[in-house]
Order: structure tokens, then sequence, then C-alpha cells
């Protein structure tokens, strides 16, 4: 699959590009995503909301799975924050295909922060449609 193809099609993900994520590499069963924080990721107590993180981790985990170029959708996910962040981090979260089947995904995603400390750890399973998508 084009990279750039694959990139293009994950710009229409709205929800995640008005969250600032921004995805940096994808191929086959691979991704990479960034967020800057800023102000607007931060929940009441002041750090950065566990929903910005899981975004980030979910923007990266629907590329690697659909860059197959096969619609696929997550089954089940799970978060463990593990460090804060604050405003001025960049955090990268990092993708990888742990099982590939005819109809199910699993994969793993880390995300660090710009000094390379792990932030948080992302585990989720994907539903493979038998749906082709535009760039396959």
């Amino acid at each position: 699959m084009e990279t750039e193809q694959i990139k293009a099609f994950f710009r229409n993900d709205r929800f995640a590009a008005n969250a600032g994520v921004e995805l940096l590499e994808v191929r086959e069963g691979y991704a990479k995503a960034s967020l800057t924080i800023t102000p607007e990721h931060l929940n009441a107590g002041g750090r950065t909301q566990g929903g910005a993180l899981f975004t980030l981790a979910d923007l990266a985990l629907a590329a690697a799975a659909n860059a197959h170029g096969t619609l696929a959708f997550s089954l089940s996910s799970h978060i463990t924050f593990l460090r804060g962040s604050q405003p001025g981090d960049t955090l990268i979260a990092e993708a990888r295909e742990r099982y590939i089947g005819r109809t199910t995904g699993c994969y793993q995603i880390d995300i660090t922060n710009q000094d390379g400390k792990l932030v948080a750890t992302f585990e989720s399973s994907v539903f493979r449609m038998n749906e082709k998508l535009p760039f396959a």
C-alpha cells in the first residue's frame, strides 16, 4: 500500500485531527502518531485528559490495522496510564501488530514522551471486515 494514500485516508478522521493527532508513519501492521499536549488537552485537575491519550493510541491502532487495505474496527481496547504529561510535551504512539488472522487482529501501542519515557500502554483487538478500503 502507498503510505501517502493511507495517510490521506486517515486525514478524514476528524476527531483525531481536531484533537491535534498527526499520523507520522504507516505501513501494514505498524503506525506512529504524535500529539503535542496543549492546555486544551488538560482535565479539571490540570493533567492530560486520559481521552487525549486514548485518541492518540486509537489513531495509531486504526492506521496499523487498516493499512492492510481491509476495513478493521476495534473489538476491545485497554489503556494503562503510567506517567503524566503536561502542555508542551510531545507524545508518540507506536502501534505494532502482534497477531493478524482472517477476521481478527491484536495490537500493542506504546505511548512515549519526547524523552522516550513510557507514558501509557494500550492493547486492542480488531475485527477485520470483508470490505476493501479506497487505497487498497
